[in-house]
């Protein structure tokens, strides 16, 4: 705990507002997107520019207080918080500067995955990134960012150019292919371990109008429905990004009433190009498949779909969720998840296969710090309802649900996927063969491991000296 002269006298120099326990506002600075996580920082250092992330940062360090970075505050296992420590909260940090002619993003850290396409749609360009539009542009990115995008133009680490960091000395840095390239590689699917980041530039890709939306079937026909998908998905154009889903058709319009509540099986698709393009390329699906309860695909706005989900996910839900990176879906494996997707807690909890493949496999394993470049999907089972009395049976669900089918799966999952109790090496098996190189640079970086609040990678031991001879 950090002695209150010392944050009396640190107010003096701030610009942004220092939020206390003690302060009317708190308990709203303080929440985050997952109403599971109720964490009590000692203080919030809202910052206002890139001087106030260094100043914040340099108490933290000097009063050996924890510390957690905030975005977008969408982290499942609450990592844009913690107790007793100090939350830099960078979500005053607006700004997004499109460049049409270099097909380049500069985005500030505050910004949401909705506020990057906002800005980016005017000029048919848009960043890869995910589905939710209200998630925080800056933990996505650390973690890798998949979504309706990522088979054509990979992750959204893929299309980082650079970034400007914070380090835990105070120092700000660039990290890029020509400046700090270690760094720079080490953010490229690192997560928050090594510094914060105060500006991105992305490689932005022409996206305008797609054809896009949800397909539902009744469960009874799931089984069906998934082992054709496993073998669709590998001949589908790189455009086409479907990704899989059981869960239940949400009760609330414009869903029609007769589905509510009701288990299904889901393809929500994206096609980035015309209706007629996407037509041809969802036929195959159309044809092979029993009649759905619902076919709601058609021509929208890129950003529209981005946000087609957030009316159902409010901040303040309880979510509980497991993550694995799956190469291959067998007949056993899609048993295993029938059943389990069967016992599902509550209307909202979900089964998710994110496809990462094409061009998410045309990058090497150790291009950057995300290592699992031959995975198919990356999955996510969430446990998710609005009353905070189900938390234990969320969690339950979503435990023995991930256990039954991870002996289908390598080790690891995407690390924005996972919660702050995973086993011990689960960090580990996420990076394989990289983690050896990303404890050397947090070493370097942080070797005092300032940043420890995220899935964290610990600095790699300093080398012992050998014995000199007499």
């Amino acid at each position: 705990m950090i002695d209150r002269q010392v944050i009396q006298a640190f107010s003096e120099t701030f610009r942004g507002a220092l939020i206390q326990p003690h302060d009317p506002g708190y308990d709203e600075a303080r929440s985050v997107y997952n109403g599971m996580i109720d964490k009590r920082p000692q203080l919030i250092a809202r910052c206002t520019d890139v001087a106030d992330v260094i100043s914040a940062v340099n108490l933290a360090r000097d009063h050996g207080a924890l510390l957690a970075v905030r975005s977008g505050g969408h982290n499942g296992a609450g990592f844009a918080s913690c107790d007793d420590g100090v939350v830099i909260d960078l979500s005053g940090l607006k700004g997004v500067r499109v460049d049409p002619g270099a097909r380049t993003v500069r985005v500030a850290p505050g910004c949401t995955q909705g506020e990057v396409d906002h800005a980016t749609h005017p000029f048919g360009l848009a960043v890869p990134a995910g589905i939710v539009s209200t998630t925080g542009i800056a933990g996505l990115t650390l973690g890798g960012g998949h979504g309706y995008l990522s088979r054509a133009y990979g992750l959204t680490i893929d299309n980082l150019l650079e970034a400007d960091v914070v380090l835990a000395d105070g120092r700000q840095v660039t990290a890029s292919e020509r400046e700090n390239s270690d760094l720079f590689w080490a953010l490229r699917g690192g997560g928050g371990n090594f510094g914060v980041v105060t500006s991105f530039l992305y490689r932005a890709h022409p996206v305008s109008t797609v054809y896009a939306g949800p397909i539902f079937w009744d469960i009874a026909h799931a089984q069906r429905i998934m082992q054709f998908y496993r073998e669709f998905l590998p001949q589908a154009p790189e455009a086409l990004c479907p990704f899989l889903g059981l869960k239940r058709a949400p009760s609330t319009a414009p869903f029609p009433q007769e589905l509510w509540g009701k288990r299904i099986c889901a393809l929500i698709s994206c096609f980035n190009g015309s209706a007629a393009e996407g037509e041809r390329a969802m036929k195959p699906v159309r044809d092979a498949l029993p009649a759905p309860l619902l076919d709601a695909m058609g021509e929208m706005p890129f950003p529209a779909l981005q946000a087609l989900f957030d009316p159902l996910l409010p901040k303040g839900l309880q979510w509980y969720w497991k993550g694995d990176y799956v190469k291959d879906l067998p007949d056993a494996a899609i048993e295993t998840h029938l059943e389990h997707a069967a016992r599902s807690p509550s209307e909202l909890s979900l089964m998710h296969l994110y496809p990462i493949d094409k061009a998410v496999n045309r990058v090497s394993a150790g291009d950057t710090a995300w290592s699992c470049r031959d995975a198919v999907w990356s999955m996510v089972i969430a446990g998710i309802d609005a009353d905070p009395n189900k938390a234990p049976e969320l969690r339950k669900w979503g435990r023995e649900y991930w256990q039954a089918v991870h002996r289908f799966n390598p080790g690891g999952a995407y690390v924005n996927f996972m919660m702050d109790d995973e086993a011990d090496g689960r960090v580990q098996a996420t990076y394989g063969a990289n983690y050896a190189r990303l404890a050397q640079i947090k070493r370097k970086y942080d070797p005092d491991n300032l940043f420890r609040v995220n899935q964290n990678i610990a600095p790699a031991p300093a080398p012992t000296r050998s014995a000199q001879p007499a």
